[in-house]
């Protein structure tokens, strides 16, 4: 669907996919890290999104079943092939990124994050020293209903925002690693998206969302 609706692509644009699940039937997925598999799948990607090379190719989950250095160490062999760019990891743990660093430079970690869940905020610093993405997904949960007077209600009251704007902006101030990824069905969903970037947060609005 990417490649046949943005094919031939602009001009830096990043595309990026993962790989390290399968999905047995409807609302199942199972992690699978097996090296083969990895490239399998990178093969397939490439393929489907009509790519010589895709430019983030993050591992989906790391399988407790395979060593995590043979996952990593089949993206790297994909790196130096020239077929992916760069190599990035979704919901990790700081040991695990400095041991997928051990065999592949990393580029960003994907792990849920936002106002109402900061479980990985050691994960959040430790991506902040070393220079890596930290791309936040699943970003808005909790904030499209959020408790009446409530800081996140009334920060979106005083600046005339929604609160899922409100939450957006809080964390592009939060750090200057973060990528929210908001999901959306609509071209009016993603514009309401885009304009949290407009939003100008003072410091006593941002210690408020800090504190929760």
């Amino acid at each position: 669907m990417l490649a046949a609706a943005l094919h031939p692509y602009a001009p830096g644009l990043v595309v990026s996919t993962k790989a390290g699940e399968v999905r047995p039937g409807p609302h199942q997925w199972r992690v699978l890290g097996h090296p083969d598999y990895l490239r399998q799948q990178a093969e397939l990607s490439l393929r489907r999104l009509r790519l010589e090379r895709v430019e983030l190719f993050q591992l989906h989950r790391v399988d407790p079943k395979v060593p995590l250095e043979d996952q990593i160490g089949a993206l790297r062999q994909l790196q130096d092939e020239g077929k992916v760019r760069h190599i990035g990891l979704s919901e990790v743990t700081v040991a695990q990124i400095e041991q997928a660093r051990a065999v592949a430079p990393i580029a960003s970690v994907q792990n849920k994050y936002g106002l109402d869940d900061r479980r990985y905020e050691p994960e959040l610093a430790h991506c902040e020293r070393e220079g890596i993405a930290f791309i936040a997904w699943k970003p808005l949960a909790g904030a499209a209903r959020p408790a009446a007077g409530g800081a996140l209600a009334r920060i979106a009251a005083e600046t005339g925002a929604k609160p899922a704007q409100v939450a957006l902006a809080w964390l592009l101030h939060r750090s200057p690693v973060i990528m929210p990824i908001p999901g959306t069905s609509s071209v009016g969903h993603l514009r309401a998206n885009m304009a949290a970037e407009r939003i100008a947060l003072d410091e006593k609005q941002l210690a408020l969302l800090d504190e929760g």
